[in-house]
């Protein structure tokens, strides 16, 4: 079945917007907005790692935590505290993150990325993916890139890119394929697929996502630049 968008083009990303420095007791803080969709983040430590058979004699430890807020939007009532859902997102979170954060200073420590997400409708760990990369830029760690993520899929039949919850709902099929990217290298360090597409749909979700991420790259710099213009 044939889907069209109405309110913008296949290739289209929601409206953005991002800041740093939101957190004032936080090492590092972010927010990012992507249509409906609110995550913020909040980075402290490093700190000693507990229980200490934890640590890594080499490197500090990143550590994600990622929640919804019980009455943050779309579909069904979130319930309040860590779920299977919540703790699978903050390893994914982590893992997304990794390749691009040095923490060798900090052997047997850990970095705490806290991600609240105060409103929802859809893409959910990508926007908390994209406020934890500027939150630890913020903290001023040595990182290589920033990290970049949005989904994509294809609804119906047709490829498209940052799903929101109706089209992720949509009655003929949905696919949804959250990705993230650093920027400067292309390399992918988060892609899920939950159902069944083509391989040609695959690819050009995939060359839709990769463009979206450079957009949100744009949005991300810019607000680390903003407050540095304000300091």
């Amino acid at each position: 079945m044939a889907y069209t968008r109405t309110e913008r083009a296949l290739d289209e990303l929601r409206p953005m917007e991002a800041k740093v420095g939101v957190i004032k007791n936080a090492r590092g803080s972010a927010m990012f907005k992507i249509g409906k969709t609110i995550a913020y983040a909040a980075v402290y430590g490093p700190r000693e790692m507990h229980p200490k058979f934890m640590q890594n004699v080499e490197r500090g430890t990143l550590r994600c935590n990622y929640n919804m807020m019980a009455f943050s939007g779309s579909g069904n009532r979130v319930r309040p505290g860590p779920s299977r859902r919540s703790k699978e997102i903050g390893l994914v979170t982590e893992n997304a993150l990794a390749p691009v954060i040095d923490l060798t200073e900090f052997p047997k420590t850990v970095v705490d990325v806290y991600i609240e997400l105060l409103q929802t409708d859809a893409g959910t760990r990508c926007a908390g993916i994209c406020a934890a990369s500027m939150a630890l830029a913020d903290a001023g760690f040595k990182m290589k890139d920033l990290v970049c993520a949005v989904s994509c899929g294809v609804v119906g039949e047709t490829p498209v890119v940052d799903l929101d919850y109706s089209e992720e709902a949509y009655e003929g099929g949905a696919v949804d394929i959250p990705i993230a990217m650093i920027p400067r290298t292309g390399e992918i360090t988060l892609m899920q697929l939950d159902g069944v597409l083509s391989k040609e749909q695959l690819h050009k979700a995939m060359e839709l996502a990769k463009v979206g991420c450079k957009k949100i790259y744009e949005v991300q710099k810019e607000a680390l630049r903003a407050k540095f213009r304000e300091d």
